[in-house]
C-alpha cells in the first residue's frame, strides 16, 4: 500500500487557491475510473485506487494546512506504513510556476503543512512533491499563496497539476528515484534563461 497526502486548506473559501495545489493533484488522480469514493475518516477525505495491482490512498487533511501532519500520522498509524510509502503533495513559492521538484526527504523549506508532518512524525524521511505555484513580491507571500491563480496562469497551472499527478503515479509504481529522474527536469534548452529572482524565505502563515 502507498500513501499520497495533498496539503491544502478545506472549503470553498480555499478552493483553487495556490496554497491548495495538493488538493487538486488529488481530485485530478481520485477522477481516475475504479478510484472509490471520498469518504471522510482520520480528519481527512480518503479515497482508494489500484496502481500496478497496489493499493493507493489518496487524502486530504481537513485540519487545515498548519495541522497536516494529525491527520497524516493517523493514516499511518491505522494501516501500519512506514514513512517510505508516504508522498506529500504541496505548493512552492520559491520554484517558478508549473515547475515540479521531487524529493526523497529533506527539510520542511518552511512550508508548515510539511513543519507539522515532520513535527508528527519525528522525521524528514518522506517523499515529497513540490509544485511551483509562481514567486511573490517580497512581504506579500501570506496574501499571494491564498490567491487565485489569474487568468493568463490558469493553463499552466492545470498543466502542472496534471502533471504532478503522473509524478505521483510514477512515485507509486516506479519509486522515489525514478520519479525525480524523470520529474525534476533542468531548464528547457529551447527557452531563453530568465533571470532569477532571489529566493524568499516563507514568513508564518495564517492560522486557518
Amino acid at each position: 500500500m502507498k500513501l499520497i497526502v495533498g496539503l491544502g486548506n478545506p472549503g470553498p473559501k480555499y478552493a483553487g487557491t495556490r496554497h491548495n495545489v495538493g488538493f487538486d493533484v488529488i481530485d485530478y488522480l481520485a477522477a481516475a475510473p475504479g478510484t472509490s469514493p471520498f469518504r471522510e475518516k482520520f480528519e481527512a477525505f480518503v479515497a482508494e485506487r489500484q496502481e500496478g495491482g497496489e493499493a493507493v490512498l489518496l487524502v486530504k487533511p481537513l485540519t487545515f494546512m498548519n495541522l497536516s501532519g494529525r491527520s497524516v500520522r493517523a493514516v499511518l498509524d491505522f494501516y501500519k506504513l512506514t514513512v517510505e510509502q508516504l508522498l506529500v503533495v504541496c505548493d512552492d513559492f520559491n520554484l517558478p510556476l508549473g515547475k515540479l521538484r521531487v524529493r526523497a526527504k529533506g527539510s520542511h523549506g518552511g512550508q508548515n503543512g510539511l513543519r507539522n508532518i515532520q513535527d508528527q512524525l519525528g522525521t524528514d524521511g518522506y517523499a515529497r512533491l513540490r509544485i511551483g505555484v509562481g514567486q511573490p513580491a517580497e512581504g506579500e507571500a501570506v496574501d499571494f499563496v491564498l490567491s487565485r491563480f489569474k487568468p493568463a496562469e490558469r493553463a499552466a497551472a492545470a498543466d502542472a497539476v496534471a502533471k504532478a499527478a503522473q509524478a505521483a503515479v510514477v512515485w507509486a509504481t516506479a519509486g522515489v528515484e525514478e520519479c525525480m529522474n524523470r520529474f525534476n527536469g533542468g531548464d528547457d534548452p529551447q527557452q531563453p534563461k530568465k533571470e532569477k529572482k532571489p529566493k524568499l524565505s516563507r514568513p508564518a502563515e495564517p492560522e486557518v
